[in-house]
């Protein structure tokens, strides 16, 4: 297996762990893997509260560093640009916009999941 084929399959495999998490705590799941020519978004989900826009952080242990920290700033900046490209294509009317990250760690049979809701806030939508 190729490395570009093992980290498809790990963050497609993250991504599943992701979306039942969310689903388990009343977000539903509208999209996966949207994309818009270089864009994508991960997850977008609808909770009471608003839209969520998940980006999945998936890794396996031993970790050389949080996967948190791989949401660097231009990481974020693309996922700003997706999700107005996203909300150009489907408005959303009036719901709260959030940005969440939800990493997922793989470790042997272990699944560390960890959950940060509101994880940033852009200074433009």
């Amino acid at each position: 297996m190729t490395m570009k084929t093992f980290r498809r399959r790990l963050g497609d495999r993250g991504e599943d762990v992701a979306c039942k998490y969310l689903s388990q705590r009343g977000l539903s799941i509208i999209e996966r893997n949207w994309t818009a020519g270089h864009l994508e978004l991960d997850i977008v989900a609808l909770a009471a509260d608003g839209l969520h826009f998940v980006e999945v952080k998936s890794r396996t242990a031993p970790l050389s560093a949080d996967p948190l920290e791989n949401v660097t700033a231009y990481k974020r900046q693309k996922l700003v640009r997706a999700a107005r490209v996203y909300l150009a294509r489907r408005p959303c009317g009036d719901a709260e916009i959030f940005f969440d990250i939800v990493t997922v760690v793989f470790d042997g049979e272990d699944v560390n999941v960890h959950y940060y809701p509101r994880a940033f806030i852009p200074i433009y939508l």
